[in-house]
This record gives structure tokens, C-alpha cells and sequence, in this order.
């Protein structure tokens, strides 16, 4: 079969074509993302692969997949908001994403932007570097993070792997979860509401899909109640937070810091060389301060992580056209 994979990145190469070899198939890569203007391309391939980071929402993408006989459209990624659904399911195109590539690799990036904002790097960074201030200063004492009460919000794949990495540090970890897991409830000390969440945790991060339920889900009303020393980690979807008010209780010190693999308006810039105007002003602001980190969605990016992103899609697209049921797919 032919398969042909969108947005492709120089560090996936070697893993789709290792894939091809073992397989007897054929892959096209395709460095442009799948658009309207790149959707013929597609014409005379049997399946599709993206890492989009810009909406699949133009009707007559779809139109034309329909056209070609595409029957599916998988994403090397967890998320899958880049698709409209509606116009797949009318276009009768399964979706299908890679919802466990590496939990590992974004746990601990989450943990390196904690321990960066816990242990105060980027304050001591700022004085060294602008004041020549060297000084062990009584206002960057920090704390240790086994005497931190840390809360996962969203314990699955990810959040789970989370919660496992803070209990071995000695935290006391909280989740906030729709089920109670049976896999993770070793890892956690007690399964909580986001109410108690927000008033208990020294550290809150983020691992839920983004959904109209999830979309804002912290916002100035949450950021209001949460510890003037809390610390929120965002390693899920961009739009979970309100950038503009993450700002606010950052500059009124209503929380003490924010490590960020994802921002709301990501898609225009992440992944992207661009031009110093076209960078939006909030990162700007965002990186200006010593108590923010900010990485542009990079926590997947481990060598396993790629590995599995590239060949996992690859298989669930092959199976998809062989008639199989996977695993991974969306259900509308």
C-alpha cells in the first residue's frame, strides 16, 4: 500500500522509513502541512498521515479525500482537535491519533519546568544576568519538592506516569479525575474535587484533553483561588488556560509562577520559524518573566517518543485499510 505523511519533521525520516522497509509499504514524506492547496498530492495514496498544528477545517479537504477514497486521517499526535469531526464523519473518514506515544517524555518535561520555577532559576538567571547580583537573597529561599502537595489534573496516560514520578520524590499528590484509576491510585494520596485542588496544591499541572468542558477550564476565577505561591504547569492543550488572565495573576502575584509547553495561539508561531513581529505579544510578555518558563510543545520530543508517534500512525492507517478495528481510533 501507499501511504503519504503530512508535516514532516527531518527527526521522523529515519523512523518512517525504517517502518516502510520492515513493511514492504511505500511513504511518501511531505514536509508541508495537509492544506487545500496540498490536498491534491494526495491522489493515488491508499492512507494519510498529519502533525498539523494548524485546523483541518476547510470542507473541501475533506471533499477531495472522499474523492480519492480515503477512508482515514490519523494525527502522530495525542491530540486531535486539528480535524472537524463533523465534516470526517459526513466525508466517512475514520480519525484515528497516537494516544500513547511516550506518557514519560511530557511527565518529566512537566517536572524539569517545575523543579526550574520550584528551585527559582529564572530569578536568580534575571539578577545575575542584568544587576550583576550574585547575593544568596532571603527572598529566593525555596522549597524542597517533598513537602510539596502536587495536583494532577487529569490521571491518565500522562497524569498517571506524573503522579508516579512526584511520589517517588516524596510529594503528596492530590488528582482530580473523572474515574478513579485503579492502575495510578498507588500514586496518589487522595482523589479530590478541582474546588479542593485549587486550594491545597503548591503545584497544579495540567493533563486533560481539550474539550468545550476543558476549554478555559483555569481562568482568573481559578487563579483567584489557588495559593499566591502555587506554581501551574500546562503540558496538555493551549486554550485549558486563559493566557490573558494567567497573565493578570501572575503580574497581581496571585500565583507564583507558570511553566508552559502550550499556549492558545500556538498554531501561528510553534513549530515555525518566523518574524520577530509575527510573534504574538503574549509570549513576549510571558518570557519576560523570570518566574514563567515557556517551551513551544516540545515535551514530546524524545527519541522513543518520535519513534512511536511516526510507526504507531503508520500501522493504525494500514490496519484501517486492511479492514481492522485499532485501538486508537476517535469514536464521533
Amino acid at each position: 500500500m501507499k501511504l503519504i505523511m503530512f508535516g514532516v519533521d527531518d527527526k521522523e525520516v529515519p523512523y518512517a522509513k525504517e517502518w516502510a522497509a520492515k513493511t514492504g509499504n511505500e511513504v511518501k514524506l511531505v514536509k508541508e502541512q495537509l492544506t487545500a492547496s496540498t490536498i491534491d498530492l494526495v491522489e493515488g495514496f491508499d492512507g494519510i498521515s498529519v502533525l498539523q498544528t494548524s485546523k483541518i477545517d476547510d470542507p473541501a479537504i475533506y471533499a477531495k479525500l472522499k474523492q480519492f477514497g480515503i477512508k482515514q486521517l490519523s494525527t502522530r499526535t495525542a491530540g486531535f482537535d486539528m480535524f472537524d469531526l463533523d465534516l470526517a464523519k459526513s466525508n466517512g473518514l475514520k480519525i484515528t491519533n497516537v494516544s500513547i506515544y511516550s506518557p514519560r517524555a511530557i511527565a518529566e518535561m512537566g517536572l524539569t519546568h517545575a523543579m526550574y520555577l520550584l528551585r527559582r532559576i529564572g530569578e536568580f538567571k534575571e539578577r545575575m544576568v542584568n544587576d550583576a547580583d550574585f547575593r544568596w537573597s532571603k527572598d529566593l529561599v525555596s522549597n524542597e519538592i517533598y513537602n510539596q502537595t502536587v495536583a494532577i489534573v487529569g490521571l491518565g496516560h500522562i497524569g498517571g506516569a506524573t503522579a508516579q514520578i512526584y511520589k517517588a520524590l516524596g510529594a503528596r499528590v492530590i488528582a482530580v479525575t473523572r474515574e478513579a484509576s485503579v492502575i495510578y491510585a498507588p500514586y496518589v494520596d487522595a482523589f479530590v474535587d478541582l474546588e479542593t485542588a485549587l486550594t491545597e496544591a503548591d503545584i497544579i499541572t495540567l493533563h486533560v484533553p481539550l474539550t468545550s468542558s476543558t476549554e478555559n477550564m483555569f481562568a482568573a476565577p481559578q487563579f483567584k483561588q489557588m495559593k499566591n505561591n502555587a506554581i501551574l504547569i500546562n503540558m496538555a492543550r493551549g486554550k485549558v488556560v486563559n493566557t490573558n488572565d494567567l497573565i493578570a495573576a501572575l503580574k497581581n502575584h496571585e500565583i507564583a509562577g507558570a511553566g508552559l509547553d502550550t499556549l492558545g495561539d500556538e498554531t501561528t508561531y510553534f513549530s515555525k520559524k518566523v518574524s520577530p513581529e509575527d510573534v504574538p505579544a503574549d509570549f513576549k510578555e510571558l518570557v519576560e518573566m523570570p518566574n514563567v518558563v515557556v517551551t513551544p510543545h516540545v515535551a514530546f520530543m524524545t527519541t522513543t517518543a518520535v519513534r512511536n508517534m511516526v510507526q504507531v500512525s503508520l500501522n493504525d492507517i494500514a490496519a484501517i485499510i486492511k479492514g481492522k478495528n485499532v485501538k486508537n481510533e476517535i469514536r464521533f
